[in-house]
Order: C-alpha cells, then sequence, then structure tokens
C-alpha cells in the first residue's frame, strides 16, 4: 500500500474541534499525521480529540490539543511559540478558525466587522506569523488556509463575512510570492456552504434574499471538503474549489470578469422577487 504524503507530519490545526478543521483532523490522522488541534474550548477540544484518536492509522500517534483564541495576538503567539519549543515547527499548518454573522449591511454593527476580522483575517495571520520563521529556517513546510466561495465573490448578507474571507486570499497570495522560492507550500481552499455546526447556527440568521439563495446552493458534507482539500494539497495545488458548482462559479467569474456583477445582479432580483412573497 503507497505511503500517504501526509503520514509523520507534524500538524496544527485551527478551529480543529468541529467542522471542516475537525473533519480534516479525522483524514490526516487516518493518514499517519501528528495532529494537534487548537480552538477556544477545551470541552469541544476534548471530545475532537477523541474522535481524531478513534480513526488515526496507530495507536502511537500523538494527537494533541491546544485551547487558545486566534485573535488575541499576544497571547495565541506565546502560546504557539512554547508548543514550537516543546514540541516542533509544523510540517503542516491549516488555518481554519473562523466565524460569520449574517446579516444585511445596514443591520451589521461595527463589532461585528472587527471580530469577523479579528478571527478570520487577523487569526489566520497571528498564527501563521508564530511559525513561518521556522518553517522558513527549515526551508520546509506546507500552510492552508480555509477562505470560503464568500471569499472570492461577495456575498448578498455576507458584508462583514465577505470582507474578512477576502483579506485571507489577499494575505495568502502576497505569501505564496514570499515562501514559495524559499521551499514552502501554500494552499488557499474556497469552500461552499457546508454541513457544520456553524452553519446549522448561522441559517436562521440569514436575510430572507439570502435564504433564497441558499436554496439552490449546493451544500458539502466537511467530509467531502477535507478529502477534496487533502488530495490537492498533497499534489501541491494552490487554488481549491470544493464542490461541482462553487468550482465552475469561480472560473466563470475569472473568465466573465465585470460581466459576472451582471449575473449577480440579475440573481439578486430574482431572489428579491422570490423573498417578497
Amino acid at each position: 500500500m503507497k505511503k500517504s504524503v501526509w503520514a509523520g507530519k507534524l500538524t496544527l490545526i485551527t478551529g480543529g474541534s468541529s467542522g471542516i478543521g475537525l473533519a480534516l483532523a479525522k483524514k490526516l490522522a487516518a493518514a499517519g499525521a501528528q495532529v494537534h488541534l487548537l480552538a477556544r474550548r477545551l470541552d469541544q477540544l476534548e471530545s475532537a480529540k477523541a474522535e481524531v484518536e478513534a480513526v488515526r492509522a496507530d495507536p502511537g500517534q500523538t494527537v494533541g490539543i491546544l485551547a487558545g483564541n486566534v485573535a488575541e495576538a499576544e497571547a495565541i503567539t506565546e502560546r504557539l511559540h512554547e508548543f514550537e519549543q516543546t514540541v516542533g515547527t509544523p510540517d503542516l499548518l491549516i488555518n481554519s478558525a473562523g466565524i460569520t454573522h449574517p446579516a444585511e449591511f445596514q443591520d451589521t454593527d461595527l463589532d461585528t466587522f472587527r471580530r469577523l476580522m479579528e478571527v478570520n483575517y487577523l487569526g489566520t495571520v497571528h498564527v501563521t506569523r508564530a511559525f513561518i520563521k521556522g518553517m522558513l529556517a527549515r526551508g520546509s513546510g506546507q500552510i492552508i488556509n480555509i477562505s470560503s466561495a464568500a471569499g472570492f465573490v461577495g456575498t448578498y448578507g455576507y458584508t462583514a463575512y465577505s470582507g474578512s474571507k477576502f483579506a485571507v486570499r489577499g494575505f495568502t497570495d502576497a505569501l505564496l510570492a514570499e515562501v514559495k522560492p524559499r521551499g514552502l507550500k501554500v494552499s488557499i481552499v474556497f469552500p461552499p456552504d457546508t454541513d457544520t455546526p456553524q452553519l446549522a447556527w448561522e441559517t436562521p440568521l440569514k436575510p430572507a434574499v439570502t435564504r433564497e439563495f441558499s436554496k439552490a446552493a449546493q451544500v458539502l458534507s466537511a467530509d467531502k471538503v477535507a478529502e477534496i482539500t487533502l488530495r490537492a494539497a498533497g499534489r501541491g495545488q494552490y487554488i481549491i474549489v470544493p464542490g461541482f458548482d462553487t468550482h465552475l462559479f469561480y472560473h466563470l467569474n475569472n473568465f466573465l470578469g465585470p460581466l459576472a456583477f451582471k449575473v449577480i445582479d440579475l440573481m439578486v432580483a430574482d431572489a428579491i422577487k422570490k423573498a417578497k412573497k
């Protein structure tokens, strides 16, 4: 049997206690990676650890947990430097921690914009920054940043979330340019709506127009997103767009350029009409 590219890799996953992060952790553990999960709540981390341990390839594989908030720059940097000194510099870093809060722009307060930027964008920056010097000194390492389909096309009802996820895209593009010539691999993932606890929480909060959009949207399982992500990242692919619908729309958006906004205008107009019925 062919050895997985992830076997033995020291891996740290933020947002690893649920959703896409947990699904990635389970697949990596099954492939032989040494997996460490980072999230805010210790109770959820302990539950996630048990799930990951149950599927690891070998009972001797490490499954570690770290409690911390990626948005708190000083505290999380100190925590991760301790990890680096005691455990090592990760071979694979996955930035999957993220939050959302759907609402139309006029109903979204500034604290929500700040909070989403602090977790989704700056959280990615903080964690990456904690390990980047060690990776560069070693001349190897891989970083996978989880953005969103809302990170390549603005989504109705998600001005705060889309802004934060577009920021992740810009950061990751620039990071790739800097570190690829020095031996590091980087990937960015644009998942569609994914069947996670976060989606279950946010769906009732979506504006009526957004809910109309969502009716036609493809929803993937977290397991499927993880499978597609690791297969593509294992090949060194930079842009990863799980799901046929999202993949098609990503390429149409790039191909059509400004015309893509006319298509979106029509979709919004249709959703508004349906929402009023």
